[in-house]
């Protein structure tokens, strides 16, 4: 097993299952992420997704083992295959949250940048170290450059450093960073207030997100909005919200 997926209530967590190898990344992993990501898609009653990884490691990105078996041909289907898995976590209906511990390195780095929220324990290395290895980073550049901008990305890029998570944190390339040993505790914190909002709000208000990032009309907000006007739980919401202030 490559990577798993557990759903409990309104929280799901698709785990990295390859310790011994940090988790690095290759064609079984692909293929089960493809399928949590499948199966995540029809999931309506899942609110919240939380990607990590088993053991000491988030992931040490791809797996340098497969690249010299590639033919040219293949490495570009293989880059290709995992731009497209990276764009179906944005386009998730769910929160997700990368937890991350150890090292996000490489596509490792990129994974973790897929998702909308990343909490990181003091101790994790970020970087993307493919210019030292002489070839380049095939996937996830966008995202990089969305998530921390122009210049820090290109520092990355371009120097194959690795950052920690203090500096990560001021870049914006996570959002929390907590002591080493309380990640599981933080993230599922996080994940549990996430999860008691209405779902429609928080789908469409992604949406909207990937609409702007894609260049499309922010008129989409509004839309949204109206759309969920009708929307059972954030009616509900909203009349629970008019009575306090009532009472108040």
């Amino acid at each position: 097993m490559s990577a798993s997926l557990s759903i409990d209530g309104a929280v799901a967590r698709l785990t990295l299952e390859r310790p011994d190898s940090l988790n690095a990344l290759n064609r079984e992993v692909a293929a089960a992420l493809e399928d949590a990501l499948k199966r995540l898609e029809r999931a309506a009653d899942v609110t919240v997704v939380i990607v990590s990884g088993r053991g000491r490691a988030f992931c040490a990105g791809n797996d340098i083992a497969e690249m010299p078996t590639l033919t040219p041909v293949e490495a570009r289907a293989v880059s290709r295959r995992w731009q497209a898995i990276m764009d179906r976590f944005a386009r998730l209906p769910q929160v997700t949250i990368a937890a991350v511990r150890g090292y996000a390195l490489g596509g490792g780095c990129m994974l973790a940048a897929a998702q909308d929220l990343r909490v990181a324990e003091e101790s994790v290395r970020f970087g993307l170290p493919e210019v030292t290895l002489g070839f380049n980073p095939s996937y996830g550049i966008g995202r990089i450059l969305d998530v921390i901008g122009g210049g820090p990305a290109r520092d990355l890029l371009l120097t194959g450093r690795s950052m920690d998570a203090a500096e990560a944190l001021r870049l914006g390339l996570v959002n929390r960073v907590v002591p080493d040993g309380t990640l599981e505790a933080a993230v599922e914190e996080l994940a549990a207030d996430i999860a008691r909002h209405p779902r429609g709000g928080l789908a469409a208000t992604k949406a909207i997100v990937a609409d702007l990032r894609a260049g499309k009309s922010g008129n989409a907000a509004q839309a949204y909005a109206a759309a969920l006007r009708s929307d059972p739980a954030a009616l509900a919401r909203i009349a629970d919200f008019v009575a306090k202030r009532r009472k108040g």
